[in-house]
């Protein structure tokens, strides 16, 4: 298999042919959809849907911390954590990703570290709070290894990730558009689980393997946000091997017709930063210029993505002004006036989506 080859299947499998007519029929948003920046999941929703203006006010979806830590719609948010529960202390430890270091020299067990985080979130949070206030409280009941000084907050407070990764098994949601932040106790939340559910982690291996594949399993580890090693212990049965340009990458067996045969890649369309798309942990694959990968995932403040004839294409970003939207897109190569026309149609989407009442396109390049 090729580049272009995948990359159609993925925009197939992602739903990006608007083929989908309800949120639930999306694969995207089964496996949990991300929504870390300014409209994130809206977005990925108005690339994917002809759908009303704000799909994420779905009475369905829910929006927790869980995949690496980070927010996410979901519609079965009980078994995404099912899911989350490590398997063991290794798998609780990689979870805790940029703050492992920190974690580690409490000199408990790691899976103990999360769920005496858990127990404190749970007993805290009984109604709406703000994070800051959480925060606050939930510091003064744990033991002083759990925290850290925060010169941003000027103050000492339960480690971020930590907090992060405890919150879905306290059975605690985050208030979808509140700001600041604000946190939750889920409708009817039942024991806190600590069994781990093996067949449920495998089930987001399988996922990310769907929508992602052909991919490694160093790739599925990267996204689920724990160790290579632990997703071996969750690595589906049922898998196809494929040849990627020359690397044996992976995906569901019932899937290799459709990457044998993907449907025409035809579509323009404007991906927020994080969209599923571009969460895909090959990167190189996806954009194979070093230069232009740059441009498309900074370290701060990523664009968006102009998605053309099957290609990642150029980048896009917005300024609002009242009523007026601005986009500025940056095309990588030349483009064919008809992909102009499209992505100029899909900026009125998106500012239409975000309650612009005007929009006007800039080109670069």
């Amino acid at each position: 298999m090729d580049r272009r080859q995948v990359l159609a299947y993925r925009i197939a499998e992602h739903g990006l042919h608007r083929s989908a007519k309800d949120v639930a029929d999306l694969a995207v948003v089964r496996a949990g959809l991300q929504d870390s920046m300014r409209d994130t999941a809206l977005l990925a929703l108005v690339a994917r849907l002809d759908a009303p203006a704000a799909p994420v006010d779905d009475p369905r979806l829910v929006l927790a911390w869980t995949l690496r830590g980070a927010p996410h719609y979901h519609l079965d948010l009980a078994e995404v954590t099912r899911a989350l529960v490590p398997l063991d202390d290794a798998d609780a430890l990689a979870r805790m990703l940029w703050q492992r270091k920190d974690l580690a020299a409490t000199g408990l067990a790691a899976a103990d570290v999360v769920f005496t985080a858990a127990a404190a979130l749970r007993a805290v949070v009984t109604k709406e709070m703000t994070k800051g206030a959480v925060s606050t409280a939930v510091t003064k009941k744990l033991p002083p290894e759990f925290s850290r000084w925060c010169r941003g907050c000027n103050a000492t407070h339960i480690q971020e990730q930590l907090m992060r990764i405890a919150a879905p098994h306290a059975g605690v949601r985050l208030v979808a558009g509140a700001s600041p932040a604000t946190l939750a106790p889920l409708e009817g939340r039942g024991r806190m689980r600590r069994t781990p559910d093996v067949a449920a982690a495998t089930s987001v291996v399988e996922s990310y393997l769907r929508l992602n594949g052909p991919a490694s399993p160093g790739e599925a580890a990267e996204f689920v946000g724990t160790a290579r090693a632990v997703v071996d212990k969750t690595w589906p049965s049922d898998l196809a091997s494929v040849d990627v340009e020359g690397k044996k990458r992976y995906l569901p067996a019932d899937r290799l017709k459709a990457l044998e045969n993907p449907s025409e890649p035809d579509v323009v369309r404007l991906l927020p930063p994080l969209d599923p798309f571009i969460q895909a942990r090959d990167k190189a694959l996806l954009v194979p210029d070093p230069a232009r990968r740059k441009e498309v995932w900074k370290m701060l403040g990523n664009p968006g993505a102009l998605l053309a004839d099957g290609d990642i294409a150029g980048t896009w970003r917005t300024k609002g002004s009242g009523a007026k939207l601005a986009f500025t897109v940056t095309a990588f190569d030349p483009l064919r006036p008809g992909i102009r026309e499209d992505a100029e149609a899909e900026a009125a989407r998106v500012a239409a989506a975000r309650g612009f009442e005007k929009y006007a396109v800039t080109w670069v390049g």
